[in-house]
Order: C-alpha cells, then sequence, then structure tokens
C-alpha cells in the first residue's frame, strides 16, 4: 500500500496520512515512538491521555499506516512505521520539485 510518487498520488492513501499527521496529540505519539516499541499505557501516563482518546488517535495512526502494532496478552504494543515516513517525505520532495517534461501539461484544458 505504497504512496506513488513520481507519477499520480494515491489521492486517498495521501489524504489520510496527512489526516494523521495533523493533530498534536498524533504528532506526540509519533515523538514517543521514535524511542521505540511502546505500551499503550505507556502511552497514556506519558500524555496524559485517556485511554479511550489515545485509542481513536493510535487507530488514525494505524489506518494511515504510519504505525504498527502488536497484542502481548492483554497488552497492545505500538511501534513507528518509518518506511510510510520515508514515503510522506518521498511526496513531499515530490510536490516541492519542478515537475518533469513528462509531467508538464500544455494547455489550459
Amino acid at each position: 500500500m505504497a504512496i506513488r510518487t513520481r507519477t499520480r498520488p494515491d489521492t486517498d492513501r495521501t489524504v489520510r496520512l496527512f489526516h494523521a499527521l495533523s493533530d498534536a496529540t498524533r504528532l506526540s505519539i509519533l515523538q514517543r515512538l521514535r524511542f521505540g516499541e511502546r505500551c499503550v499505557c505507556d502511552l497514556t501516563d506519558a500524555l496524559d491521555a485517556a485511554q479511550s482518546r489515545l485509542s481513536f488517535h493510535l487507530k488514525v495512526l494505524k489506518d494511515a499506516g504510519l504505525v504498527t502494532d502488536r497484542r502481548d496478552g492483554r497488552w497492545m504494543y505500538y511501534t513507528l512505521n518509518t518506511e510510510t515516513l520515508g514515503e510522506a517525505a518521498e511526496l513531499i520532495d515530490t510536490l516541492s520539485s519542478a515537475p518533469s517534461a513528462g509531467e508538464r501539461k500544455t494547455g489550459c484544458c
């Protein structure tokens, strides 16, 4: 489920990705996951957030492919998916660069 860059990007996937990155709580979660896998209870304590609120944000991040999870008994552990972050960086790079000759469209229609 990769974001295509040099051709036409998967718009729905791109929207989910940037929506997931557009919230302060979700960015805080990603910052904490930079240091490695975290149990949901650790994230709840670190962010001083109710577990239901945190679960909502983790689901948005998971649906966007930014985090992965694993269950160990009754606990859920979350890990940052750096591959998806790399795809986001590629997309931003593509959007900020000049289009290739093949990508340019002449005329107004």
